[in-house]
């Protein structure tokens, strides 16, 4: 088996010509080569090999035939890679002993077998060389076919063959201030399942997160934040295309990697971890208002725009208010447009799979009894917040929803450690109890928002419009006010419903 560590990159194709010269000072290119390469990806119809997070492929470079076995990122950095030749163009199940897919690899198997999409690429391949390193650059041009439809490909991947993971992250930072490079953690198999499936800017949700029993706390934290990293960072097309999911998916993608810094903070070196921290509360922000308004007006202002009592009052406050989320959405496109956002990703994949971000010298121990330990004590702590939230403010009350969401984060990456099926049912069972606390924590917490929001549109409203626009945000105020009211004592009772765990 071969280890790929690789970071690949969409490139605007404007800014591939530039890209043969050295990126880094001290560094040197060595003579490109170049070459046409079409690969074939194989799978059944209902897509056996995806599901098991495995691609076969056979790629002709010229007169020769190589079949690869890929497997997904695992808990390090690096990504399984099988090669072994071909006479022609058909894949051979018979080589694949030895690899992940050798389990699978029956002869019922092989029948099912069908190509599903094809890349076809013009590769240049550049070799740089730094004091320490060798990583070779290789520019993608071509596009990715499945039956009648096809995509482009606009591409640069950097791989690491020998040296230091820094340099390798060097270079990147190179190529993006020099060619706007976004870092891109989907391969072209999963972009090619897309197109074959007929999806454009796909919203892409969560993954489930197997843990190995045997990974230590730091190395479990790695396999977490790599996974959130991923969840948000491939919903950013569908952020640019106005998508309200994808914009939910990219906030709730920010919100688990956070969660699992808060979760795992005892074990993180601090100044670098600050910084991280930042940068992800800042792309949070930025998104906020979008999916807030866009909740707003599609949950409250739509629906009581159509009532007839509010007449010229419920459209005056649909126009500001779609007015507003149109804004809102805009500036979320700007902000993963930006440098900042691509210079986020790497910051925050390299301090991932730096050694230095985990503190213990042990990294915090079994994972197993680290998740044990930090669930108990997480139950705890929100049982006791829990018995007086009627008495509390309503940022006090933001709080302990928030330590509900993460606690519900905590059970959804450490599920894999619980096997047993009692233990699965029991955290099934705390999980409802934890999303019912929030869902109605949360309702009043946008209550809260939405006030603001309406008075503030209310009294900015053309002096024309003031009387209706005021007249209507108080009658969609007081519907939601009736509506959130009994929900302090469904937070209660299903935090009391704790006391079982």
């Amino acid at each position: 088996m071969a280890a790929e560590t690789e970071l690949k990159f969409h490139v605007p194709a404007r800014k591939l010509k530039g890209l043969k010269k050295p990126l880094v000072a001290g560094s040197k290119s060595g003579a490109p080569s170049e070459s046409d390469l079409v690969s074939t990806y194989f799978d059944t119809a209902k897509h056996k090999l995806k599901r098991h997070r495995l691609t076969l492929r056979v790629r002709r470079d010229g007169g020769n035939y190589v079949q690869t076995i890929k497997s997904a990122a695992g808990p390090q950095f690096e990504r399984g890679e099988w090669e072994t030749d071909l006479a022609d163009g058909h894949f051979d199940l018979d080589k694949a002993e030895g690899t992940p897919l050798e389990d699978l690899a029956s002869g019922r198997l092989g029948r099912k077998l069908k190509p599903v999409f094809e890349t076809s690429v013009r590769r240049i391949t550049v070799p740089l060389r730094t004091k320490r390193s060798e990583i070779e650059l290789a520019i993608d041009r071509g596009c990715t076919t499945a039956g009648h439809r096809s995509r482009r490909i606009d591409e640069v991947e950097l791989e690491l063959k020998s040296g230091r993971p820094l340099d390798l992250f060097r270079v990147a930072r190179a190529l993006e201030r020099k060619a706007a490079a976004e870092l891109d953690l989907r391969s072209k198999a999963e972009h090619g399942y897309e197109l074959a499936d007929g999806e454009e800017h796909v919203v892409v949700s969560a993954g489930s997160i197997v843990l190995d029993a045997g990974l230590t706390a730091g190395a479990a934290f790695r396999v977490i934040a790599r996974a959130a990293l991923r969840h948000f960072s491939s919903n950013a097309d569908a952020v640019r295309e106005g998508e309200a999911e994808g914009i939910h998916q990219m906030r709730v993608g920010l919100r688990r990697l956070r969660a699992a810094i808060s979760l795992f903070s005892k074990i993180l070196t601090v100044a670098p971890t600050e910084e991280i921290k930042m940068q992800l509360k800042w792309l949070t922000n930025a998104l906020a208002p979008a999916r807030e308004l866009d909740v707003f007006v599609k949950e409250d202002i739509e629906p009581a725009s159509h009532d007839a009592l509010l007449r010229r009052g419920g459209k005056a406050i649909r126009q500001e208010f779609s007015g507003r989320r149109d804004r809102a959405f805009a500036g979320a496109r700007q902000a993963v447009n930006s440098r900042r956002y691509r210079s986020m990703l790497i910051d925050t994949l390299q301090w991932i799979e730096a050694k230095q971000t985990v503190a213990a010298e042990d990294e915090g121990g079994p994972i197993e009894e680290f998740a044990a330990a930090l669930l108990h004590r997480r139950i705890r702590k929100l049982r006791k917040d829990g018995r007086r939230l009627d008495e509390l403010s309503a940022r006090e009350r933001h709080k302990v929803r928030i330590r509900a969401k993460k606690l519900r984060y905590a059970i959804d990456f450490f599920e894999s450690l619980f096997p047993r099926k009692g233990e699965r049912k029991q955290l099934a069972r705390l999980s409802k109890h934890l999303k019912r606390v929030q869902d109605a924590l949360g309702s009043l917490n946008d209550f809260v928002a939405h006030r603001k929001l309406a008075v503030d549109a209310a009294l900015k409203a053309p002096h024309r419009k003031e009387r209706a626009s005021a007249f209507a945000s108080g009658v969609v105020l007081g519907r939601e006010e009736q509506a959130v009211k009994p929900l302090i004592k469904v937070a209660a009772r299903e935090v009391r419903g704790l006391e079982k765990f």
